[in-house]
């Protein structure tokens, strides 16, 4: 792969005085494909075809769109000048330009694409992969393994002595979950990983919907104040940041902000839902136009990757935390610097600002809670409490409870007034996100384990675990299990999933037809306590 971008490097790197007629006809395969890959297809291919509103209906990384007698042609052979691919690639427009949100391609760039077509947007000769015939090819695929506290009774699910049932589940290995949010109703969870955004119905502890048209990792979501708006950041590292506005009414793409070189880590609105705030690993935060989707600010005060963003209530001002150790208050309308929070030891990961405005907490690589008074800077005081990086923070929307998820897999929640821990809640693997519902009742959790987590937020009981596999052939895996052993799913992951005790398995369809109750699992969601399965006493 190295050798390919080096090839692309140099000839992207021939001088525009270079004569074109000594060297060989620039070909598809060899010379135009490396481009369309590097510039293009992140959005324009085959899997994005039947969402149109991101890739136009074209798949870059493939020869057909280029082949004439198209009813759309993107080329012209031999009018190099006039073709639609050259064309949107120079248009003065920087939102109709090409490619969207991303910087121009270079003048030699283009210079090769226009002399290609000129020579007649030849296809050239595919590259050969060798293969060395293995029978079919089969997809591997990783027990994720569930625990319950259900105990059937001795001989009602098989032989065996009776023990805690476990789901093994041929789905992993999941990617993580680094983004969750809920909607201001509380009515809606939205959970973002690797090419995936999963709406969940709290109500039914169900999907409602799964979005695909995003790009790379997802790490941050966000709803608008008004629920009306949901904001998907991600991207690809070091090539291109991802960040989407989708309508909640339908879940249609509205806008594509585009513009950031780097992974989009971080987002959140004002409180008047007008603006909104993008961090990103390209060293920026970007401030935009909600209703118009322009560009206000673009802050560069940071030296390193930007993580975070939070705004003040009033969104007078925003607070950024980055991998330079240090985080900074900026006049939103303005982009002028009002204080730098600094005497971090590490890179900051995580940034809040309280409901009052009053404190800005920061914690990250060092596991430390750091508490400033956001008019002065002031350090009001550092807490430990984690045994390792905190990855997030988060307020209850009344400001009595604020939550941190950590490394040490642990979500912890702290009393505002004095600082003191009130809770503990643990998550079983590498804690990366967290959120708490509008009324504040629930906290849930995303983990590097691919698994979400909700638990009440009083009693620190585990509620539901929740599952979502991106979806193939238009299905959708998913599953929604309480620690009590009730389950809500796809058929297809009833139809596979396998029931253990131990390592033993058991009557499969025994042990759905008394755990598969997704009334039981909705009773859940909204904490109600669940009496046994099996009529055991556990």
């Amino acid at each position: 792969m190295r050798s390919i971008w080096l090839f692309v490097f140099s000839v992207l790197s021939v001088p525009l005085w270079f004569n074109s007629s000594s060297a060989a006809d620039p070909t598809y395969w060899q010379d135009i494909r490396p481009v369309m890959r590097k510039h293009c297809t992140a959005c324009h291919n085959e899997k994005n075809l039947k969402e149109v509103e991101v890739s136009g209906g074209l798949a870059l990384d493939t020869f057909e769109p280029f082949k004439p007698g198209g009813k759309k042609p993107v080329v012209l052979a031999g009018k190099g000048a006039t073709s639609p691919l050259v064309k949107v690639l120079l248009h003065k427009d920087d939102n109709r330009r090409m490619p969207q949100g991303a910087p121009a391609l270079s003048e030699q760039t283009i210079a090769l694409i226009q002399r290609w077509i000129d020579a007649g947007a030849k296809e050239g000769e595919r590259p050969v992969v060798e293969t060395t015939p293995v029978g079919p090819v089969r997809t591997r695929k990783l027990d994720v393994v569930l625990s319950t506290n259900a105990i059937p009774p001795k001989d009602v699910l098989g032989p065996g002595n009776p023990a805690k049932l476990d789901l093994a589940l041929k789905v992993g290995p999941l990617a993580p979950v680094a983004a969750v949010t809920f909607s201001p109703d509380g009515k809606l969870l939205a959970t973002g990983t690797y090419g995936l955004v999963t709406l969940w119905d709290l109500e039914s502890a169900k999907p409602v919907k799964t979005l695909t048209s995003v790009l790379g990792a997802v790490h941050d979501l966000k709803f608008s104040p008004d629920g009306k708006v949901l904001a998907v950041a991600g991207g690809q590292p070091s090539a291109k940041g991802d960040l989407r506005l989708f309508n909640v009414a339908d879940w249609t793409l509205i806008a594509s902000l585009g513009g950031h070189a780097d992974v989009v880590s971080s987002v959140a609105f004002t409180s008047d839902g007008k603006r909104l705030a993008s961090a990103s690993f390209d060293k920026t935060v970007r401030v935009w136009d909600v209703t118009s989707h322009k560009l206000e600010q673009t802050l560069t005060g940071h030296s390193d990757f930007v993580y975070a963003v939070a705004f003040s209530p009033d969104g007078q001002w925003l607070a950024s935390a980055s991998k330079d150790r240090s985080v900074k208050k900026v006049e939103t309308a303005t982009g002028k610097s009002l204080l730098t929070f600094s005497g971090m030891d590490q890179e900051v990961l995580a940034v809040a600002v309280s409901p009052d405005g009053q404190q800005v907490v920061c914690a990250g690589a060092d596991p430390v809670l750091t508490y400033f008074n956001a008019q002065t800077g002031q350090r009001i005081r550092r807490q430990g409490g984690h045994g390792i990086a905190i990855y997030e923070l988060c307020f209850s929307k009344d400001g009595q409870t604020f939550v941190s998820a950590g490394g040490d897999r642990l979500l912890r929640t702290w009393n505002t007034k004095d600082g003191t821990l009130a809770k503990t809640f643990p998550v079983s693997s590498i804690a990366y996100a967290t959120a708490i519902s509008p009324n504040g009742k629930l906290v849930v959790s995303g983990s590097f384990d691919g698994l979400v987590r909700v638990f009440d937020i009083g009693t620190t009981r585990h509620l539901l675990t929740l599952l979502s596999v991106p979806p193939h052939d238009d299905k959708h895996d998913w599953l929604a299990l309480t620690p009590e052993g009730y389950a809500a799913s796809s058929d297809s992951v009833a139809s596979a999933g396998q029931w253990r005790m131990g390592v033993q398995a058991v009557n499969a369809e025994a042990a759905w037809k008394a755990l598969r109750q997704p009334e039981s699992v909705a009773k859940a969601a909204r904490g109600e306590a669940l009496a046994p399965p099996f009529g055991a006493k556990q």
